[in-house]
């Protein structure tokens, strides 16, 4: 099980302590959410993606993450019950003023975001991210950042999982005060290679780079020095 005691030293994973009684016998699945956010885009695409994901670190990992996803809302308060929140879609995104200092609430306290462009939502998200923010620039994480060298080593960055333009996979970061509280996957469709083979059809290989790459996001999120 991937040590969370550094984690718990933040205010996100103590919310989630107070919110859950505990007892000496009893083992708790964390679980993951995946982000519901207004403006029109469809936060709810990959479908099967984070089961497939969550098993995966499970036997991997040796995690104890919840079977199943849950779903969050931008704005709620219960996104601090999560450590690690993924958002994806193709298109359009808004973010009022409260969900954005929600989520820079969520972030600054020990949060991890994961956002997965699945082509189209690039032009949206680097706006809203700015309204939560608005003084970090997206920078291109190097290859020898430990988000790519967790259990699974990635010494050229992101895995190319899908072609839409003939650009190359990226992975963009938002660094708050020393610490990586945004990863964004640009270009790579990540979350599609998460899916049922039969959805997309991916090769095997393919499935499974993306696959390892994800359980790294996880291991990241978990372990990393708040």
């Amino acid at each position: 099980m991937i040590k969370r005691n550094v984690r718990l030293r933040y205010s996100v994973f103590l919310y989630f302590l107070l919110a859950v009684p505990l007892n000496a016998s009893s083992q708790i699945a964390v679980k993951i959410a995946k982000l519901k956010y207004p403006g029109g885009g469809d936060w709810y695409a990959n479908k099967t993606a984070l089961p497939n994901l969550i098993k995966f670190c499970n036997q991997e990992l040796n995690t104890s993450l919840a079977p199943e996803e849950d779903v969050v809302e931008v704005g709620s308060r219960d996104i601090f019950l999560y450590p690690y929140v993924y958002m994806t879609g193709h298109g359009n995104v808004v973010f009022s003023e409260a969900d954005a200092a929600n989520l820079r609430k969520y972030l600054t306290g020990g949060g991890f975001l994961h956002i997965d462009d699945n082509y189209g939502l690039d032009k949206f998200i680097r706006l809203e991210l700015k309204k939560v923010f608005p003084e970090l620039e997206l920078i291109e994480l190097p290859f020898d950042h430990a988000i790519y060298h967790q259990k699974f080593d990635f010494p050229r960055g992101l895995p190319k999982i899908h072609e839409h333009d003939a650009k190359p996979a990226q992975g963009f970061g938002l660094i708050y005060e020393g610490r990586l509280v945004v990863f964004y996957s640009f270009e790579c469709d990540l979350g599609n290679g998460w899916e049922d083979r039969r959805i997309h059809n991916d090769p095997e290989e393919k499935r499974q780079q993306a696959l390892r790459m994800g359980a790294n996001l996880i291991a990241y999120s978990f372990t990393s020095a708040r």
